[in-house]
């Protein structure tokens, strides 16, 4: 059976990895400027020695399709910061849940998490509840989006509200879906950040996903297989704290809460020129200080927020855990399903404990809040804002 999960490897710097990485290494310890091709024992004097910036200059582009959001989420993206990424809109795919393939997302968990046979149908009746949550109300929950653009911005053009209405709706409906639904990104590593990626490795996404580069990679140059040990990989899991059914609550906001602000006295304020369209904050040397400057903070938001933080890689966030609050934004509010919101989130955590940790927090919906700290420097905090 083909995996469900697709690795393409669709692009990479244009020389070979060894002749590059020989070079800067060459840049390093010669008086003139070295010839590309001219190798010297990488495996040896570079990667077991740990200079690795010179194996760094060498990136891979992968396709990733067929992966589950909470793969994504919980897993590519959750800790390092090494990677570019554009991952499938969810706002503008929403074939992605108004006609999934649930035999497809079946056999994703089966794949990956084989000793759940006996409690594969909980899981899919679970996905399924909230795909019939979704249909029956997105068609109302346009409606009360169309309204509320309409009360927000009343000089808008009817034309921004008919292309919008529905995808503000399917936005904040999509809480009732589970992040087992498949999705696809591109993706791009150094090879140092792939080898680090692989070794540590902790769900079976995460080692399937890596394994495939890994396989990808030495297929294409043989030469680097010494980066890619078995032996080295990580053996165990790990998984987010999920907390107990009777925990099951609802949220109408995120939560906020400031631990820290230390060297705001000399902040300067950047002008919006320096942040648009090309953000310099971070190249420009008159706004050096504010990387003395930190403000950190502990929030609370739906899964969904959480993915979004992810895309700013300067803001540092410790590990993630679920509250066991469901997120319920306007539209969701406003169409009166807080009560059906905690029944949903109830299940999900009624169900948790059957299943292996790391699948359990896989089919967590949208809406489950995770709480976290997360500091910045100014300059990184002025981008994210």
């Amino acid at each position: 059976m083909n995996s469900m999960i697709d690795v393409k490897l669709i692009a990479h710097t244009n020389v070979d990895p060894l002749d590059l990485a020989s070079h800067a290494a060459r840049t390093c310890y010669t008086a003139e400027p070295p010839e590309i091709g001219k190798r010297i024992d990488v495996e040896n004097m570079l990667f077991k020695t740990g200079h690795h910036t010179t194996l760094q200059h060498f990136y891979f582009t992968f396709q990733i399709n067929g992966i589950a959001i909470g793969d994504v989420k919980f897993g590519v993206h959750l800790v390092s910061p090494f990677y570019n990424s554009d991952e499938r809109s969810g706002r503008y795919a929403a074939k992605m849940f108004t006609d999934p393939d649930i035999n497809q997302i079946k056999r994703y968990i089966l794949e990956l998490w084989p000793e759940i046979q006996v409690n594969i149908d909980q899981v899919i009746a679970f996905v399924t509840n909230g795909i019939e949550i979704y249909k029956q109300y997105i068609s109302a929950a346009a409606d009360i989006a169309t309204k509320f653009i309409k009360e927000e911005r009343p000089f808008v053009h009817e034309e921004f509200i008919s292309n919008n209405a529905k995808k503000f709706a399917q936005e904040q409906l999509r809480n009732f879906i589970s992040l087992i639904f498949p999705t696809g990104e591109d993706i791009t590593m150094n090879l140092v950040a792939i080898t680090a990626l692989y070794e540590s490795a902790w769900s079976p996404a995460l080692r399937l996903i890596t394994q495939k580069m890994a396989q990808l990679i030495t297929a294409k140059f043989p030469e680097l297989q010494f980066m890619f040990d078995q032996s080295k990989q990580r053996k165990n899991d790990w998984e987010i704290i999920i907390p107990e059914s009777k925990m099951a609550g609802i949220k109408f906001k995120p939560s906020w809460k400031l631990i820290e602000m230390r060297n705001l006295e000399d902040f300067i304020q950047p002008s919006y020129e320096m942040q648009h369209p090309t953000d310099k904050l971070h190249f420009t040397p008159e706004l050096m200080i504010n990387n003395i400057g930190e403000i950190r903070a502990e929030v609370e938001v739906s899964s969904a927020t959480f993915g979004q933080d992810q895309r700013h890689r300067t803001i540092r966030r410790t590990m993630p855990q679920f509250t066991g609050n469901f997120y319920v934004p306007p539209i969701i509010k406003e169409l009166g399903l807080e009560k059906l919101a905690q029944k949903y989130m109830k299940s999900w955590l009624e169900l948790a404990p059957k299943l292996p940790r790391t699948l359990a927090m896989d089919i967590a919906p949208y809406g489950a809040m995770v709480c976290y700290q997360k500091a910045g420097s100014i300059n990184a905090i002025s981008h994210e804002q």
